[in-house]
């Protein structure tokens, strides 16, 4: 090849328009995660003892976790707004993140949960695409656990039907209470200064009513014989395989356009009490291994 020609070659190189993105070749597909049974207990035990309702949203938006830091920040900031008037406000907001986690802005303290523990989060979300059935076994394994050792009953928050599969439901199908644990607690035989009784305690109890049934809330179970998630009447079926194109069953808008100008006075929890219940929740921990030694 001349001079000439290798530098006419060069030229056109420099100056031709690179392939599409479309035509390059596609990502390697990264191999579905597993987990033996006493990690996926491990994963499950901080949710485990959540109504159902509330567990099988938190276990669809733990699959989205890119959306859970700004949803969280989001629903901090609006906590002060309930019912109708937060609804509205989601919509007006025309928050971008997926419907599933959506469905977790009226409940600001599990969200914050699940954003202070990314990597917990990533982990949970991993888990239910590649192994939901086992997800849902290991639930059930940790919830025997608690019935035998005598912390899960039926309270004023929740009604708890025991069998070959446990089911905790809300006392009213539009309010939500959240429970409060130690996992190293309740899922362990009771020892020297635990109280059993209140070893469960509820932080909140979150009133949804009809401005949430587009979430699916009033319509959000398990179909725990055959491993089936049922958000809003539908089985929910993401997985693995079909993480990139699965679309839920029930419409809710998500805005990926500019955010428009935020309506709303923003009330987020001062840090220092979000950092005091933490410290709480770290010391009640210590206490309970200086039980153990």
């Amino acid at each position: 090849m001349t001079r000439v020609t290798l530098a006419l070659t060069l030229l056109l190189a420099a100056t031709l328009p690179s392939a599409p993105a479309s035509a390059q070749a596609p990502l390697p597909e990264v191999n579905a995660p597993s987990y033996p049974p006493a990690e996926l207990d491990r994963i499950v035990s901080p949710i485990a003892l959540y109504p159902d309702p509330l567990l099988a949203q938190v276990l669809a938006a733990a699959t989205y976790p890119d959306d859970i830091p700004d949803a969280a920040r989001w629903a901090d900031g609006h906590r002060y707004l309930t019912g109708h008037g937060l609804a509205v406000a989601i919509d007006d907001d025309r928050v971008p993140w997926d419907p599933s986690v959506q469905a977790l802005l009226p409940f600001p303290s599990v969200l914050d949960m699940m954003a202070r523990d990314m990597p917990w989060t990533q982990e949970l979300g991993d888990a239910v695409l590649a192994e939901r059935s086992d997800v849902m076994d290991a639930v059930q394994r940790m919830r025997h656990q608690a019935w035998t050792f005598g912390y899960l009953r039926s309270n004023a928050n929740v009604i708890v039907n025991n069998g070959a599969y446990i089911e905790i439901l809300p006392v009213g199908a539009d309010v939500i209470a959240v429970p409060v644990y130690d996992p190293r607690i309740v899922f362990a035989a009771p020892r020297r200064g635990v109280v059993v009784g209140t070893a469960i305690r509820f932080s909140s109890r979150v009133t949804l009513g009809v401005a949430f049934t587009p979430w699916g809330w009033g319509a959000t179970r398990f179909a725990w014989p055959s491993h089936t998630v049922i958000i809003n009447r539908t089985p929910w079926t993401r997985t693995w395989a079909n993480r990139r194109t699965y679309v839920h069953p029930f419409e809710i808008r998500r805005d990926a356009s500019q955010r428009p100008v935020e309506r709303h006075e923003l009330r987020p929890k001062e840090d220092r009490q979000r950092n005091a219940r933490h410290g709480d929740d770290r010391r009640r921990g210590s206490d309970h291994d200086r039980d153990r030694d």
